[in-house]
């Protein structure tokens, strides 16, 4: 029987060296696929294609599945975010992030475990890049809000909510404000939100949830929103339980899938060595989860807990002295 293709962004920056980790713990985890390597990002642009080129994009269409390193996209000259193009072009219109406390892994609250899940929108709000100066004194962005965008979206969420066992979702929003586009969205919500009684729906405006998120987050549960609030919300979450390191994400399509690490490409500390994978190897284990890997998904996740409540091999930004390599190892023993 063929094994399963899964198409591969190396990205930039210290992309490859998380993806070679990665890629050699879901071996070691039992897992292997037929990976298709394709171009983005810097390594694009430096050959003189787009960040993110039409051949990649379309590869990814037909394969279906897609796991990604940080792509850079290089400051002015007109090109367009890597990250922007893919999610535009395939659709990709929920972003989904857990927010998860890690044993061993300090964070703000250490004395409560935080685990809730935000679904972002990915298309649409001031993301769409609908930007013109109508004078050279101001400039001007349209902020896009549909209703078939947000009403697919919060159906997305609810599902989500009630597979994974979770009892409340909240839609984050500034409705008191912007009464129009934001008003669409939470209208929406409560529309879809009929249709699942068993599970608790209620909204917040973005900048109390912010403020309840750093003084009460097990009040959250799951969180659904737009495009520039979840952008935020998410980045805020993830400081929660130990930073960007530790982030791991995925942007859903009707047809799509792709599964990738939110951080940086950190160009800094790249080949040195000392870079952390668990982002993308976060990302992958959902991957896994995804196409119904669920028991190797598992090992892997109580491999990496297990290294991280221990801390005896952990990278610098999770307070150990462990390169890349020694963590790496670390974790397929574990298995």
């Amino acid at each position: 029987m063929s094994q399963r293709r899964i198409a591969i962004i190396r990205g930039d920056g210290i992309g490859p060296e998380i993806m070679d980790a990665t890629l050699t713990i879901l071996e070691a985890g039992g897992f292997t696929a037929d990976y298709v390597n394709l171009e983005a990002g810097l390594s694009a642009v430096e050959k003189g294609l787009p960040a993110m080129p039409p051949e990649t994009v379309e590869a990814i269409r037909e394969i279906g599945i897609a796991l990604k390193s940080p792509t850079t996209t290089p400051v002015g000259g007109g090109h367009v975010s890597a990250n922007v193009a893919l999610r535009k072009a395939l659709d990709l219109f929920a972003n989904v992030r857990p927010t998860r406390s890690i044993p061993g892994v300090k964070g703000p609250f250490e004395d409560f475990k935080i685990d809730l899940i935000i679904v972002r929108e990915n298309t649409e709000d001031l993301y769409a890049g609908i930007e013109f100066q109508p004078h050279p004194d101001m400039a001007q962005a349209v902020k896009v809000i549909t209703r078939p965008g947000s009403n697919r979206l919060h159906r997305y969420a609810f599902d989500m909510v009630r597979k994974q066992g979770r009892k409340k979702l909240a839609a984050v929003h500034k409705a008191n404000i912007m009464k129009l586009t934001d008003g669409m969205f939470l209208e929406e919500f409560y529309k879809v939100a009929k249709e699942y009684p068993d599970i608790h729906a209620e909204d917040i405006i973005v900048d109390n949830c912010c403020m309840q998120l750093v003084t009460h987050p097990e009040r959250f549960d799951a969180i659904v929103t737009e495009n520039l609030y979840g952008d935020i919300v998410s980045d805020l979450c993830a400081g929660l339980v130990g930073g960007l390191g530790l982030a791991a994400g995925a942007n859903i399509g009707e047809k799509c899938a792709v599964f990738e690490a939110v951080h940086g490409s950190a160009p800094d500390i790249a080949g040195k060595g000392i870079a952390n994978p668990t982002a993308l190897l976060f990302s992958a284990l959902m991957m896994l989860r995804h196409i119904g890997e669920n028991d190797t998904a598992k090992r892997i996740g109580r491999a990496v807990l297990k290294v991280a409540g221990e801390g005896k091999h952990v990278t610098r930004d999770l307070g150990g002295t462990a390169g890349t390599a020694e963590y790496t190892d670390a974790i397929i023993a574990a298995l």
